[in-house]
């Protein structure tokens, strides 16, 4: 009898012992908090991680760097219901149910360059400029 008191309370001291062991502890913290001024229906990070599209219930596309900075805003409507980025940074997929469509948006990022101060030839107002980057090393 003594052996099998022995046996259940080893059994007992053990046991939860070994749950203990395989539990994992997770570090988080809100890296970032962005204020919409209306409700978000989903959102899509671009696979580089450079841009987040937030799809809101107004029907626009707000275009966030990854540092959280809104870029810029596109309008889709409001029969869109979901967004999935694409293969590479500028492709968008949204879709409808609605409609049952899925609208295939392509997204152009355009850099300014600031080219004042640079020298040039022609007249500085002209309607077409031409900007050549070379390495003269």
């Amino acid at each position: 009898m003594k052996r099998k008191y022995v046996v259940c309370l080893l059994a007992i001291l053990i046991v939860p012992g070994l749950f203990t062991q395989g539990l994992a502890f997770v570090e988080w913290n809100i890296h970032k908090t962005l204020k919409l001024d209306t409700q978000p229906l989903d959102v899509a990070v671009s696979q580089n991680g450079n841009s987040i599209f937030v799809l809101t219930e107004s029907g626009k596309i707000l275009i966030y760097s990854s540092d959280g900075n809104l870029k810029d805003k596109i309008d889709v409507g409001n029969d869109i219901d979901q967004i999935k980025s694409g293969p590479g940074e500028e492709w968008l997929f949204l879709s409808s149910r609605k409609n049952k469509t899925i609208e295939i948006l392509h997204v152009d990022f355009i850099q300014h360059i600031d080219i004042s101060g640079s020298p040039f030839k022609g007249p500085e107002n002209a309607p077409v400029v031409i900007a050549v980057f070379s390495d003269f090393q």
